[in-house]
């Protein structure tokens, strides 16, 4: 076996799964982009995968293989991004195994991420979550499921992953009512439930039936249910509300939104962002401060206590010449 082989195993069991014990999603993240770079290695340089070398991936090689992600594939920059530091954390634990190499590892290393644009975070108005929660049908099995998980989705604001991952014994309704999740970065954190979701959840739960460990959420044939299949339920839930919220027909509502929309409820309810990176499980604060970004209401309510009485409208202009060229260019 090669060198890269050998590196490639020991990155995956000892690294990954030993040392640094990642979740599931993150090795199966990293499997896919090194796969991916494999593939595109052993075109570009006519040979099998298994034969490839820790010389044959370059910094070029990497460069191009990361263009090919945007052209070819159309990701975006911010899968681009993912995908370079997964090839960074293989180079780094390759660094160690491997000094001998250190001079292309370098080069690789030093492959910056792509900038881009960061838009401001899609979340839906009171309005349009009351819209969308009255389109499930709720006569039918499928109804009362859809309703329970999407208003648990608007209101707690777990991600997709940590609603598909919800057992019957992570809800708790007697005093102090709450679920238990263990999200990113395999944090356990819990989530109060209000008064009308605990009634809601309390009907589903009789429904269920299920034991302690069962999934909360289940297809008909009892099968947890995947993200694919929440995205299709909610992509028909929307459409279906557009015709009494002709509004939502102008958002991309995905998942995600709806964990947006529940970090805008509880900053329009004046909670303090700390708080609702907490409740949302971030890692940094700096990730909760895009929703303040977003919402226009507050920036309007800053700009109302900041703006000057009776200030006169004017521009600078400069005395001194060098100051008015500068003040031109």
């Amino acid at each position: 076996m090669t060198a890269l082989a050998t590196t490639l195993q020991a990155f995956f069991t000892d690294r990954l799964a030993r040392q640094r014990q990642v979740s599931p999603n993150t090795l199966a993240a990293y499997r896919d982009t090194l796969r991916l770079l494999l593939i595109f290695a052993a075109n570009s340089k006519g040979k099998e995968p298994s034969k490839l070398d820790i010389d044959d991936l370059d910094a070029p090689l990497i460069g191009a293989f990361l263009d090919d992600l945007e052209h070819q594939r159309k990701n975006g920059a911010r899968t681009r991004n993912a995908r370079l530091a997964a090839i960074r954390s293989l180079f780094r634990y390759a660094a160690l195994r491997h000094p001998d190499h250190a001079a292309l590892i370098e080069r690789v290393l030093a492959i910056p991420p792509k900038r881009f644009d960061r838009r401001l975070v899609t979340f839906l108005t009171e309005s349009e979550i009351r819209a969308l929660l009255a389109v499930p049908d709720r006569s039918t099995w499928t109804g009362r499921r859809d309703h329970t998980l999407f208003s648990l989705a608007t209101q707690t604001g777990l991600r997709a992953s940590e609603l598909i991952g919800l057992r019957c014994a992570d809800v708790h309704l007697a005093a102090g009512a709450h679920v238990s999740c263990q999200g990113k970065g395999r944090k356990q954190r819990i989530t109060p439930l209000t008064s009308g979701l605990v009634s809601t959840l309390r009907v589903w739960l009789v429904e269920r039936a299920g034991l302690p460990g069962a999934p909360l959420f289940v297809t008909r044939p009892g099968k947890a249910l995947s993200r694919d299949a929440l995205e299709h339920r909610l992509a028909k839930y929307v459409q279906m509300a557009s015709a009494v919220c002709p509004m939502l027909m102008q958002k991309s509502v995905t998942m995600h939104v709806l964990r947006h929309s529940a970090a805008m409820r509880l900053l329009h309810a004046g909670i303090d962002t700390s708080v609702i990176a907490l409740w949302l499980g971030h890692e940094n604060i700096e990730t909760t401060q895009v929703y303040l970004h977003a919402d226009l209401a507050i920036k309007e309510r800053a700009l109302a206590r900041t703006t000057p009485a009776g200030a006169r409208p004017g521009r600078f202009r400069p005395t001194d010449k060098l100051l008015a060229y500068l003040e031109a260019l």
